[in-house]
């Protein structure tokens, strides 16, 4: 019988999060694997959804997505970072980041194309570059006192004749860095140099503990270069909605919608009135979002630290990683058979050999779950 996967898509299996989430539930285990909150997200937002449901929002919406959702969106990125956007011709509707990554993706490359990209990196990634025919070309965030940095001269010398487009995420999952402007300087100007396109995924912009999330659409002369990518499920707890974005001058707008209208074509009517509502909420709502998976952050960093791990606390995001003394693929494989929680070997998001001491431990859930993984931890090597 021939093979039936097609040939780009034979190097990936089950995702690493379908594994481990099934392991929980066979193990009875705590998952601090997959990042999502095990608590819903503000009230408000969840009374909009329903209220849409019973106002008759429950068909297909247009095509480009509700007209309230895209002009919220084009408010919202005006609002809290000066960028303009026309929502009719610049903003677009996704099933979640996880399409809008791969509908430009597909749209902007092609065989012969490269896409830079940094590793560790979103598992998605990889696989929609192999979708695309493209090839990556990945440079490697390293942890350092300073914390998680890359090699400026590896940067550059990524970039090639044929680089088409600079996959970007900041702030950044696994590891919860918040790339800084001059690091986002270095590199627009390289994409400038090879007309290259950045296509930055940005759905960790409201959970940044500290530093600044910088937009690479603020920088000078990138606003027409940089398709913007982000969604509501993190900022406002509601991962299963799969509401997502993009944001890029209307040509780029154009040519990720041509993809988009074939993949999914339309998700989610009721939550993009919702989604909509909360994107107009104070900031004070944003803000306690934040300020909650601040505290879990350091709960869990916290315990694991007094536990005896290495653990580099995030910047951002929904993870931890810990640095062990041996292989993180089989400490992660033993953990929920011999304690009942369940990681994520962060080998999983490398090229190289760089992760295969690094596990990657959300905190997005409730304090007293927390509480308890820790004390199923206890006295765990590393």
């Amino acid at each position: 019988m021939n093979q039936p996967l097609v040939e780009p898509m034979r190097a990936f299996g089950t995702t690493i999060f379908a594994e481990m989430s099934a392991l929980a539930l066979t193990t009875a285990s705590i998952n601090l694997g997959q990042g999502f909150p095990d608590s819903d997200g503000p009230p408000e937002i969840l009374d909009a959804a329903v209220e849409a449901i019973r106002s008759g929002f429950n068909q297909y919406p247009p095509g480009s997505g509700q007209p309230t959702l895209r002009h919220a969106i084009a408010g919202h990125q005006n609002r809290f970072y000066g960028v303009q956007y026309d929502a009719d011709t610049e903003v677009l509707v996704t099933a979640g980041a996880t399409e809008a990554i791969a509908s430009a993706l597909l749209a902007l490359t092609g065989p012969g194309d490269e896409v830079v990209m940094f590793e560790p990196y979103y598992d998605s990634y990889a696989a929609c570059v192999a979708l695309s025919g493209a090839q990556r070309k990945v440079v490697t965030l390293r942890p350092t006192e300073a914390g998680w940095r890359y090699d400026p001269e590896q940067l550059e010398r990524a970039f090639t004749g044929r680089t088409r487009v600079v996959l970007l995420n900041t702030p950044h999952n696994p590891t919860g860095k918040v790339f800084d402007r001059s690091e986002l300087e270095q590199i627009a100007q390289l994409a400038r140099r090879h007309d290259a396109v950045v296509v930055t995924d940005e759905v960790y912009e409201h959970l940044v503990f500290d530093g600044m999330h910088v937009p690479m659409s603020t920088l000078p002369g990138m606003r027409d270069r940089t398709i913007t990518i982000s969604s509501a499920g993190k900022t406002f707890s509601v991962t299963g909605w799969k509401i997502g974005w993009v944001c890029a001058a209307a040509p780029y707008l154009n040519a990720v919608r041509t993809v988009k209208q074939f993949l999914t074509y339309v998700n989610g009517g009721p939550f993009q009135p919702a989604v909509a509502f909360g994107l107009g909420l104070p900031d004070e709502v944003y803000a306690e979002v934040r300020e909650g998976l601040r505290a879990q952050r350091d709960l869990l960093c916290g315990g694991l630290q007094r536990l005896g791990f290495d653990v580099i606390t995030p910047q951002a995001t929904y993870f931890a990683t810990v640095r062990l003394d041996a292989g993180g693929l089989e400490f992660c494989q033993k953990l929920p058979r011999e304690r009942r929680v369940v990681a994520i070997p962060s080998s999983v998001f490398y090229d190289s050999h760089e992760g295969d001491r690094l596990v990657r431990f959300a905190f997005c859930k409730r304090p007293d779950v927390l509480v308890e993984a820790l004390g199923r931890l206890e006295g765990v090597g590393r």
